[in-house]
C-alpha cells in the first residue's frame, strides 16, 4: 500500500496512529491475502496523491469502489482508460454533464483530469471485496474518511462538495463552513438520476461558485482517446 505523503499528512496523519485504523490495515490486509480486493493496494490512495489537500476545490463523495474487474483505481466514480465498458453511473453523470455544460461524451471513465485539477474524488470507504457491493462497510473505513471530510471543512477558502445520494448527504451535517458551497442531488445510479440528479446542474453551479470568488474553473470535458 503506498502512503500518503503530501499534505494531507498532517492534516489526517495522527489517523493512522489510532485504534480503528490498525484494526482497519489488519482487516485488509488479510483481505488482500484471502480474496481478489479492488482497487489495488498501491491505488487505495490515489484521491490523495492527485489531489493535494491545498488544492482542493471540489469534493465529489462516492460510496465504495467498483467491485468489477478492472475497474476501481482509487478515485470515486472513475474507471482507468483501458476500462472499455463506462460504468451506468458515470454513464449518467456525463449526460449531465452534455445537458449541464456542453460537454461531449467521451469514450472512456478516466477522471484523473479532474482529480488533476482540484476535484476530490472521495469514497467514504477505500476497499472492497470482488463482486460484493459494501463488503468492506463498517470496517472503519468511514471514520477516516469522515476525517478527510472534516479536513476540507476546516479550509478557510472556498470549496464545493457534491453530495449525491442519501449516503452522501449524511455527511452535509458535517460541513458547517461558511466559505464552502453544499450540492445535494440523488444518486446518478439509474436506479435514482431520473428523480433529480437529472436536471440538477452541479457542475455549472460549482463554476459559478468558482468564478465568483476568483478562482480558475474546473474543465469538465474528459478527452477521447481512442
Amino acid at each position: 500500500m503506498t502512503m500518503i505523503d503530501n499534505d494531507w499528512l498532517e492534516a489526517i496523519g495522527d489517523e493512522f496512529k489510532k485504534n480503528y485504523y490498525k484494526e482497519l490495515y489488519e482487516f485488509v490486509k488479510e483481505e488482500y491475502n484471502t480474496n481478489t480486493v479492488y482497487p489495488l493496494p498501491d491505488d487505495i490512495f490515489n484521491a490523495f496523491h492527485l489531489t493535494p489537500l491545498s488544492e482542493v476545490k471540489v469534493l465529489i463523495l462516492g460510496q465504495d469502489p467498483y467491485h468489477e474487474e478492472n475497474q476501481a483505481h482509487g478515485l470515486s466514480f472513475s474507471v482507468p482508460e483501458n476500462q472499455k465498458v463506462i460504468p451506468p453511473s458515470l454513464k449518467n453523470i456525463y449526460k449531465e454533464l452534455k445537458d449541464d455544460c456542453g460537454c461531449y461524451v467521451p469514450d472512456n471513465g478516466n477522471l484523473v483530469k479532474w482529480a488533476k485539477q482540484g476535484v476530490l474524488l472521495l469514497n467514504t470507504v477505500l476497499t472492497v471485496r470482488a463482486h460484493a457491493a459494501f463488503s468492506h462497510k463498517d470496517k472503519g473505513w468511514e471514520q477516516f474518511t469522515d476525517a478527510v471530510i472534516q479536513a476540507v471543512n476546516d479550509q478557510d477558502r472556498p470549496i464545493v462538495y457534491m453530495l449525491w445520494g442519501t449516503p452522501a448527504q449524511k455527511k452535509k451535517s458535517m460541513l458547517n463552513n461558511p466559505k464552502h458551497l453544499v450540492l445535494t442531488a440523488p444518486h446518478p445510479s439509474p436506479l435514482s438520476a431520473h428523480r433529480g440528479f437529472f436536471g440538477c446542474k452541479h457542475f455549472s453551479k460549482t463554476n459559478e461558485f468558482l468564478k465568483n470568488n476568483g478562482l480558475e474553473e474546473i474543465d469538465w470535458q474528459i478527452e477521447n482517446i481512442r
